[in-house]
């Protein structure tokens, strides 16, 4: 990865510690113990930026993009006070098509758990908006590009961060809408030679349900 990409995990992860840090140090101790836990099932829109490097020239022409998709999710939190809460953030191994200039040349498969540290501002409102950040780990496997000429780094390390908001249904049950943005980079390879950065670093757009217990 770039070296770019490594200082903003270090930011990302130090931030991370940080929002930690001071969300035990406050009035924490007060936080419900009969329902720190929220389960949440989400179907999620992932928007990639698809914005990598040109392969072997200058301009839009020969880029690589990795398709969009609808996925499912699923995210456990533990609210650790009455309005911090971290995030786990998970779903299976995604299919996804690789075309070059619009022609496809492949497939990959990615798994992208995703933690994240958030703060909620009503947490025993009918309405609780919430923002988090967080970091974003990226197995890539599976990749099959270019009849077994084309390889793709493995792994893909960054930040992530989170805005979205409750609609409370009743004690246990809410609605949710959730944005995130994640920071998802790889470098392709031709033959053993570097030919581009994929810079995917994708939108994910998500509605589904949540119950606290």
């Amino acid at each position: 990865m770039k070296t770019a990409i490594k200082k903003s995990l270090v930011a990302s992860v130090a931030g991370v510690v940080g929002m930690v840090g001071f969300a035990s140090s406050v009035a924490a101790q007060t936080v419900d113990k009969d329902a720190p836990w929220l389960v949440r099932a989400r179907a999620v829109y992932l928007d990639t930026r698809n914005a990598s490097d040109p392969v072997g020239g200058v301009g839009a022409a020969d880029r690589v993009d990795v398709s969009n998709k609808t996925i499912p999710e699923v995210d456990i939190s533990y609210f650790f006070a009455p309005n911090w809460a971290a995030e786990l953030i998970l779903t299976y191994p995604q299919k996804h098509n690789v075309t070059l200039d619009g022609t496809k040349i492949g497939t990959l498969r990615h798994l992208p758990p995703t933690l994240t540290v958030q703060y909620h501002f009503a947490p025993t409102g009918a309405i609780n908006p919430y923002l988090g950040a967080g970091v974003n780990y990226t197995n890539i496997s599976h990749v099959n590009l270019l009849n077994g000429a084309g390889r793709l780094e493995r792994n893909s390390f960054g930040y992530a961060l989170q805005a979205g908001v409750d609609f409370k249904i009743d004690k246990n049950w809410s609605f949710n809408l959730d944005i995130k943005k994640v920071s998802l980079r790889s470098d392709l390879s031709i033959s053993g030679a570097y030919v581009s950065e994929l810079k995917l670093d994708p939108w994910l757009f998500g509605a589904g349900v949540g119950y606290r217990f």
